[in-house]
């Protein structure tokens, strides 16, 4: 299988390289993210809850056949690269959101605000107000 699977081989893993992203916390994260999306060849996804922002940029040693030019010396990121991820044969990513349009990070960072806002009601909600003599216990008779 892997050996079909080779000979097949677009090198669609030499096609693009993926970054580390800090989760976006603050508006300007998010509009940091934007920013990123509005340049071609860009895509930003999170996998598994960790954020990464994908360039699409083919690898200077990438041969017309799609074999690597430098085989026996490539990097070690390469050489620990496994058949079974391979990104021919392992079809739907299963992202947890995958953004390639600025439009898409900032429907996202709404609704993400939108539930922090009430996330941070339904817990007001659950609190006594300062001040109240409420302790969350039944009142005794005659208080």
């Amino acid at each position: 299988m892997i050996t079909i699977a080779c000979d097949h081989c677009t090198a669609v893993c030499c096609k693009y390289l993926a970054l580390p992203l800090d989760e976006p916390e603050t508006p300007r994260d998010f509009d940091d993210i934007r920013w990123y999306l509005m340049h071609e060849g860009i895509t930003v996804f999170v996998e598994d809850g960790d954020w990464y922002v994908q360039v699409q940029t083919t690898c200077r040693n990438l041969q017309p056949d799609s074999r690597c030019g430098i085989y026996e010396t490539r990097p070690k990121i390469c050489r620990e690269y496994k058949a079974g991820d391979c990104d021919y044969t392992s079809g739907d990513y299963g992202y947890d959101h995958l953004f390639t349009h600025p439009d898409e990070i900032v429907e996202y960072a709404r609704d993400q605000a939108k539930k922090a806002r009430a996330s941070t009601r339904a817990k007001n909600r659950r609190r006594p107000r300062p001040g109240s003599r409420s302790t969350g216990l039944p009142a005794r008779a005659g208080s």
